[in-house]
């Protein structure tokens, strides 16, 4: 039982890895290829077999590698921090749009936010995995959201955790108006990336001068609404 589960999970994880490397690609051309970089980040992670077993509980899944298959779709996660919105759907086009990565759904919270404020760009795709016995379709989660999604994102999910679901009204209030203060800033992050690249007679050291400047300015208000956020958790 062990060595099945064992490969079970490693074809997961050689889904997820092919999947960051599609994305490592991209951004290395675009790092030497081009002047500008959609990609900040990338993170992965393949569930724990404790968090795979309390997620089939959760949801009534039967306790078997066809179940697990079947009804839990993030077992392989890769998450992509992008500057703006527009490198979300760039990166989500590039990436689909690659003949062995087959789209299986998408749930597109930044058109549509969760009640809570929570925006995001979600999409399953399959991947084939070579193996010495055959070639295996692995489902892989994508999560790609902005730098201003991802900080908000991370404050609460810790907000969550700390308070186990049971949140006081107030900080769900404050959570929720630093989700439209986010979404604000990458508004006009988005407006002004498109005003600096539309600077092309000007010198790139004083392009990305004025970029990082604005970049700077606008993050302040988030950073601070955040912090005060968190102070009252």
């Amino acid at each position: 039982m062990r060595q099945e589960f064992t490969r079970f999970m490693m074809r997961y994880k050689f889904g997820m890895e092919q999947v960051v490397t599609k994305l490592n690609i991209l951004r290395d051309e675009f790092a030497h290829l081009h002047d500008y970089n959609p990609i900040e980040h990338l993170a992965s992670r393949l569930k724990s077999p404790e968090s795979l077993l309390e997620k089939a509980q959760r949801k009534s899944c039967p306790i078997t590698f066809e179940a697990f298959r079947e009804h839990i779709t993030d077992i392989a996660g890769v998450r992509v921090t992008c500057s703006f919105v527009s490198d979300v759907y760039h990166v989500f086009d590039m990436l689909t749009s690659q003949d062995d990565v087959q789209i299986v759904d998408v749930r597109d919270y930044i058109a549509e936010p969760k009640p809570n404020g929570y925006r995001s760009l979600h999409v399953l795709v399959q991947v084939p995995v070579f193996l010495s016995d055959g070639v295996v379709p692995v489902t892989v989660e994508v999560q790609l959201r902005t730098i201003a999604m991802d900080f908000w994102a991370s404050l609460e999910h810790k907000i969550y955790y700390k308070y186990r679901d049971a949140v006081p009204e107030n900080l769900l209030g404050g959570l929720k108006e630093a989700a439209e203060t986010a979404a604000t800033l990458d508004s006009t992050m988005e407006m002004l990336h498109a005003e600096v690249r539309s600077m092309n007679d000007l010198p790139r050291d004083l392009v990305s001068d004025v970029r990082d400047r604005a970049e700077a300015a606008s993050t302040q208000v988030l950073l601070e609404q955040l912090r005060r956020l968190g102070e009252d958790s």
